[in-house]
């Protein structure tokens, strides 16, 4: 497995340190983030956003916050992801 590291939120200092990676093999994202206060957490995992789609958190998946100054880093990962997915399996 291959990482490639594609940027992180230098406002936040010494601590934290939202971070995006592309697993360059399925040119899936990794996001590293802070993970979001118990509030939303709760209106988003009680909330139906798509039509007979269950409800609810799994208990492996987070839901996560990034900061909006890693708009631009998560808009580079998502281009590098598209064309690796477009290389690697053909993708469009």
């Amino acid at each position: 497995m291959t990482l490639r590291f594609v940027g992180i939120d230098l406002n936040i200092g010494g601590e934290g340190s939202p971070t995006v990676w592309m697993e360059e093999e399925s040119a899936d994202l990794l996001l590293q983030g802070e993970e979001a206060d118990a509030l939303l957490t709760s209106l988003v995992g009680s909330t139906e956003w798509v039509a007979g789609h269950s409800m609810g958190i799994p208990a492996n998946e987070r839901v996560i916050r990034i900061p909006a100054p890693m708009v631009p880093i998560l808009r580079e990962a998502c281009d590098a992801a598209e064309r690796a997915a477009v290389e690697h399996r053909g993708f469009r």
